[in-house]
Formats: structure tokens, C-alpha cells, sequence
């Protein structure tokens, strides 16, 4: 019996952290093209983030109704260390993610479409060029139906995805569900996003939102901890509420700002074996985000 509830712990355990990992493979792909910044101010463990993003992908029509979807998304966070720590932290001041997005989309039937992808990343500190524990590969299958042009228009999607960095061997569950019940009025359920939107003509967007952000990243030069433990890899898992404007320049392009609190948050420096062998940040947090995009949707 103990066995069963250590795996079953494990399983829930790396679902969330899968989820906070920060790169749903297809919340990446329906922006064609974002810019973004986002900080988290200093915390009571004398720690602020500062993450820039930008992310680019191209949809190649190859005949009706088929699409080639190839892309980049680059993501640097950047630490602040206010407070004296036990531990070296010049390795940890700055972090990269880059992610290669390549997806394949085709009609299925009058009323489904499939969506495939496959998105190889690197994500250390890059202190030593490029190492193998850099490289994690990640891929989802998605199947998607939307109606646009009804009354109340809705998108629904549902899939697979495998992550890498849960270091679980086979794939979870997605699902997101998209309604604009009312002419100003519209909600999405789902993870790793939910939301609640008024629209004011269209051009002006308020939001509620509650969201799961993170990143597992690699340590190329081992940290000596405390105990004589070493730290390999870097992880955030944050659940954060917020509320936020949208202003649409055109119907896919807009910029926006949000302002929240992350109701969770875990910042772990973790071992060779992924466990937790220094916290860095354990308490929730203001959260601010803006950017511009381009969106398919």
C-alpha cells in the first residue's frame, strides 16, 4: 500500500510541475508573433525576476486545408540577488529557453481539425557552451473544433502532451474550452489558462485570469548547497491570479498588461535525482506582465 500512494503522489506531483514547466506546447503556437516582459518584484528571500520573451511562428499553407507551422520562442529570465545566499549565485543571475516549434495541421473532418508538434529545446545557464542535459524534446497531439460564425461562437480542444522536464515516461491530458456566451461577454476553461473577458467594442478587452507559469531549467556548473547537497537543474511553479487590459489594434493584434499574485509558488534549486535540495522562494507574489502580440485567435 505504501508504494501505491508514493507512485500515485508522483503522478500528481509531476502533472503539476509539468503544467508550471511555462511551455504548454500549444498555448505557444497560436500567437503568430508576441513580445513580452514580465517581473516579479523582490520577495522576502531578497529575490526579483525580470523574464523577457519573444516568440515567432510561421504557418505554411501546403494545400487546402493542411498547414507546415515552424517557429522560435526564446525566453531569458534574470535574477536580482538582494539578500546574501549559502550558495554561489553568479550561475543562476541568468537563464535561457529556447524552443524550435514544429507542427503539422489537417482537416480531420467538416467539423475537427488535428494538430501535431514537435518542440526540441535548450535550457541551461549556458555557462560551458552546450551540454546534453541542455536538451529536453517535447510533443503534443491536439485535436480542435471550433465554430466561429454562431451566435454564441465556441473552441474546443482536446489532446495529449508529452513533456520532457516531469521526467513522468508518457503523456497527460489537455483540454481547453473557449465561449463567448454574450456580444461583450466570453470565458475559457482549461489549463494551463482560465479567463473571463468583457469587450468594449471589440477594441478594448478587461480580464480575469488565473494562469500557471514556470520553467525547469538546467545547471551546467553544479551549485555546492548547504550539507554538501549539489544543485542541477533550477525549477518555478507558480499558480497566479490576475486582472488585466487588452487593446486590439486589429482583431489578432493588440497589446495588453496584466496585474496579479501568485496564490502558489514554489522556486526550487533541485538535485541530480530532480528532488528538492534548496528553496528559493516558497511564498506568493505580486506578478506583472505586458506585451504586444499577433495571435491566430
Amino acid at each position: 500500500m505504501g508504494k501505491q500512494r508514493y507512485d500515485w503522489s508522483k503522478v500528481l506531483l509531476g502533472f503539476f510541475f509539468y503544467l508550471c514547466s511555462g511551455q504548454l506546447i500549444f498555448s505557444q503556437t497560436t500567437d503568430l508573433l508576441r513580445l513580452e516582459y514580465t517581473v516579479i518584484p523582490e520577495n522576502k528571500f531578497g529575490i526579483r525576476t525580470n523574464r523577457y520573451r519573444a516568440l515567432f511562428n510561421m504557418p505554411i499553407k501546403l494545400v487546402e486545408d493542411q498547414y507546415f507551422v515552424a517557429g522560435l520562442e526564446y525566453n531569458r529570465y534574470e535574477f536580482e540577488f538582494d539578500v546574501e545566499q549559502p550558495f554561489e549565485v553568479s550561475t543562476l543571475e541568468r537563464l535561457h529557453i529556447l524552443d524550435l516549434n514544429l507542427g503539422y495541421i489537417f482537416k480531420l473532418n467538416p467539423e475537427w481539425r488535428v494538430v501535431g508538434i514537435v518542440t526540441p529545446r535548450l535550457a541551461s545557464n549556458f555557462e560551458e557552451g552546450i551540454e546534453n542535459n541542455d536538451f529536453r524534446l517535447n510533443g503534443s497531439v491536439l485535436f480542435w473544433k471550433e465554430k466561429k460564425d454562431e451566435e454564441k461562437p465556441y473552441r474546443l480542444i482536446l489532446g495529449l502532451s508529452y513533456n520532457s522536464a516531469t521526467g513522468l515516461p508518457y503523456p497527460l491530458p489537455l483540454i481547453n474550452y473557449y465561449k463567448r456566451f454574450h456580444p461583450n461577454w466570453s470565458y475559457t476553461l482549461g489549463i494551463p489558462r482560465a479567463d473571463f473577458k468583457y469587450y468594449i467594442k471589440d477594441k478594448h478587452v478587461f480580464q480575469t485570469v488565473l494562469f500557471l507559469d514556470g520553467y525547469f531549467v538546467n545547471l551546467q556548473d553544479d551549485i555546492v548547497l548547504p550539507n554538501n547537497n549539489f544543485g542541477t537543474s533550477i525549477s518555478l511553479s507558480a499558480l497566479v491570479g490576475a486582472a488585466g487590459y487588452q487593446y486590439k489594434i486589429a482583431k489578432q493584434i493588440s497589446f495588453y498588461a496584466i496585474a496579479g499574485y501568485s496564490l502558489i509558488q514554489e522556486g526550487l534549486i533541485r538535485d541530480g535525482n530532480r528532488d528538492r535540495a534548496f528553496t528559493l522562494n516558497d511564498e506568493g507574489n505580486f506578478y506583472l506582465r505586458t506585451g504586444f502580440k499577433i495571435s491566430i485567435f
